[in-house]
């Protein structure tokens, strides 16, 4: 399997950066361990993956490229936090709200006995 120096940056930038999903940069070093030359066989028990997890990501990768190990849409309600985020350490976005607006709701509401819109 052959990688660009461009595309080994790409997976070695990923490797080393301390923010970088766990699956995100294990399946960067699948693609690596592939293209120094180790087999199908060797990949799994250097990684402790099964060896399925090693041919799906090898083809996503020589199909897609790096992009192509990036989790792809799941169905249901769209994530708060996206990939680029996720690597950079932005946390998911945090409720609209807090415990104190909670309380002051609850709060108001005993006092006026209406809602404090």
């Amino acid at each position: 399997m052959s990688v660009t120096d461009a595309q080994r940056a790409v997976l070695q930038g990923r490797l080393r950066r301390r923010t970088t999903a766990q699956a995100l940069a294990q399946r960067s070093r699948i693609v690596l361990e592939r293209a120094e030359g180790h087999s199908i066989m060797e990949v799994p028990h250097r990684l402790r993956v099964a060896p399925d997890t090693v041919r799906t990501w090898r083809r996503r990768f020589v199909e897609r490229g790096p992009d192509g190990l990036c989790d792809d849409p799941r169905p249901g309600v769209p994530r708060k936090t996206t990939d680029a985020d996720a690597e950079r350490g932005i946390p998911a976005q945090t409720p609209q709200y807090s415990f104190f607006t909670a309380v002051f709701r609850v709060f108001f509401h005993g006092i006026t006995g209406g809602s404090p819109q």
